[in-house]
């Protein structure tokens, strides 16, 4: 969550190149290692003689090696091939000026391939070879040839290369190939690289594919999906494998759980509220092929936490701002979760504190923590919960090892006990570790029991992939997790779970696209709400109409009222909405809560 009016955007992946200036130049430096992860530095600095308004810098990490956290700098790119260009604030350099940005990364790689504004990050002109293309992926086989696509690679490309072995089979212009001419039942393994002026690339990882027809082992089977649940099974379906089939094997880990002759399955006997992953294999007079792509399902059944099964967050501002000060008990009926804005760090590693900030206290005629702590009695007897949310814009609260942990969640019990708190809210923007911050919030629930409410609130970007450091730890605690409200704004333009195309923030197609990336992704639909700015001044990009909300929540419950893109199914128990802020809704007329809280007593 931001502090200020105006924020930056998180990732943009419509830009227009700048021309770099003589002698920009772009360095990188390991901070810091401990073992398990590092934090990195570039620093872009104006070497030329006029002053430059914008930078970008681009590089690629070798696979294992991955970003997980950033700051000062907007993060786009895609795979293992990083852009981080300006925030709003650090991208006029005069000539002789620096500026650096940073982040937190795990593997054994460092950045290569770098470019600044387009250039050497070294300084000079054109860049060398262009940077590996991304893994590629087979996107059809028939009895003869074999379709490929792959994500592009960095710096200057004029082409690219796909390898047999040591032998060219194709030479596009573009990221796809249909290579022609193969025999029916034949497998084929495939490499590409990128080519231009200076040379050509190293090679992608490599994938395998056989055509159809023959006796051979037949295709992988694609496109694997949840297709229904109930409380004791999980049903899947999946596309056809080319070439002769003679039926499928779906797997649960090593262990086969069902033998169909046709392309789709329903495991019984899972237990309520349960998450199984599968893949399926097919089976010839050849054998057996690859397994599929991995999917997750989830059983119904879930016990609901002692919130509506359709809720409105809100969160109220414990400091002063240009926003409307409340004290907590004036905080409007609309909203059943009222999460505190913020906790802070301590001087003990992981231990937070919380108080009625003073200048709020100040604003507001002198508010005390004993107000405080009366209001959240207020707040319960009406039937509603208050949790602390820890982190924020300016939150410097770093769980990184055991210690640390057992710090928070002592603290955090501390809090929860002086001030009637009903739980936590995780709002760290820098510097998030799964692993101990999932070990604090499994000890916070230990000692205080199933009652205590925990809620996520990423951003954008941290929700792109199970990958990501937030969602990792969304799978992690997802059986104790009630709920993640993602920050559908400050983002730019992202691709959704469809992966077509990169929607734009502030619409129904942007909402829904990245919801279903939660969705279809291990996360149950009473674990997804969508968070949306309350109006102007709440932040930089993505405000939205109310209206729109109620659109994105119908079409991801009932199907209806979406834009272009259509989730695959629909998720009656999405859990609702939550807004930044409670303090910003109040100043702009409570449009927000009054538009979209009556609405979610309509979902089913």
């Amino acid at each position: 969550m931001r502090r200020v009016a105006l924020l930056c955007a998180l990732f943009m992946l419509v830009w227009t190149p700048t021309a770099a200036a003589a002698g920009e130049t772009a360095a990188f430096t390991k901070v810091s290692d401990w073992g398990s992860g590092w934090e990195g530095r570039y620093t872009v600095t104006n070497g030329g003689s006029a002053t430059i308004t914008s930078w970008r810098v681009e590089f690629d990490l070798p696979a294992g090696t991955a970003i997980n956290t950033h700051w000062d700098a907007v993060r786009g790119g895609t795979g293992n091939h990083y852009v981080f260009s300006n925030a709003g604030w650090n991208g006029t350099l005069a000539p002789g000026a620096a500026v650096s940005f940073g982040f937190n990364g795990s593997g054994p790689g460092t950045p290569a391939n770098c470019t600044v504004n387009g250039s050497a990050c070294g300084g000079g002109g054109t860049p060398g070879v262009p940077g590996a293309p991304g893994t590629p992926t087979v996107t059809g086989v028939t009895d003869t040839s074999i379709s490929l696509s792959w994500p592009a690679a960095s710096g200057t490309v004029t082409g690219y290369r796909v390898y047999e072995g040591s032998t060219v089979r194709a030479n596009p212009a573009g990221t796809t190939a249909t290579i022609t001419g193969l025999a029916a039942g034949s497998t084929h393994t495939y490499t590409v690289a990128a080519v231009n002026a200076a040379g050509e690339s190293a090679r992608s990882a490599a994938v395998t594919a056989t055509t159809s027809g023959g006796t051979g082992v037949p295709g992988t089977p694609g496109n694997v999906r949840v297709t229904g649940t109930t409380d004791s099974s999980i049903s899947v379906a999946w596309n056809a494998s080319g070439g002769t089939v003679s039926g499928y094997r779906v797997y649960e880990g090593n262990t086969v759980r069902a033998t169909p002759t046709g392309t789709t399955a329903t495991i019984t006997g899972v237990p309520a509220c349960t998450s199984r992953t599968y893949t399926v294999s097919a089976v010839g007079a050849g054998g057996e092929s690859a397994r599929s792509a991995p999917v997750t399902g989830t059983t119904t059944g879930c016990p609901q936490s002692p919130l509506p099964r359709h809720f409105l967050t809100g969160y109220w501002h414990n400091f002063t701002n240009p926003a409307v000060e409340l004290r907590l008990r004036d905080v409007p009926a609309e909203y059943d979760l009222i999460a505190v804005a913020f906790a802070e760090a301590s001087g003990t590693p992981g231990a937070v504190t919380f108080g009625v900030d003073p200048g709020l206290s100040t604003a507001l005629g002198g508010y005390t923590n004993a107000d405080f702590r009366a209001d959240v009695a207020t707040l319960h007897a009406r039937g509603k919960k208050v949790i602390l949310s820890v982190g924020g814009e300016a939150g410097r609260v770093s769980v990184g090892d055991a210690t640390a942990a057992n710090n928070f969640a002592s603290s955090m019990r501390a809090l929860i006990t002086d001030f009637g708190f009903d739980g936590v809210d995780i709002d760290l923007e820098n510097g998030l570790n799964p692993t101990f911050m999932g070990q604090a919030l499994r000890s916070l629930r230990n000692a205080v029991g199933a009652s205590l409410i925990i809620t996520m609130a990423p951003q954008t970007i941290d929700m792109q992939s199970t990958g990501g450091s937030y969602f990792q730890l969304a799978l992690n605690i997802r059986d104790i997790l009630t709920v993640v409200h993602t920050q559908y704004y400050n983002s730019g333009s992202m691709l959704g779970c469809d992966q077509a195309q990169a929607y734009t923030q502030g619409t129904v197609n942007f909402m829904t696209a990245l919801a279903c990336i939660q969705l279809e992704n291990g996360l149950r639909p009473d674990q997804v709400a969508l968070g949306l700015p309350a109006g102007p001044g709440a932040a930089g990009g993505g405000i939205v109409a109310p209206s729109l909300v109620n659109n994105a929540l119908d079409c991801l419950a009932r199907g209806t009222n979406c834009g272009s893109f259509r989730p695959p199914r629909t998720y009656p128990g999405i859990r609702g909405a939550m807004t930044w802020s409670v303090n910003w809704d109040v100043s702009n007329g409570n449009n927000f809560a009054r538009t979209v809280r009556p609405f979610l007593n309509t979902l089913p």
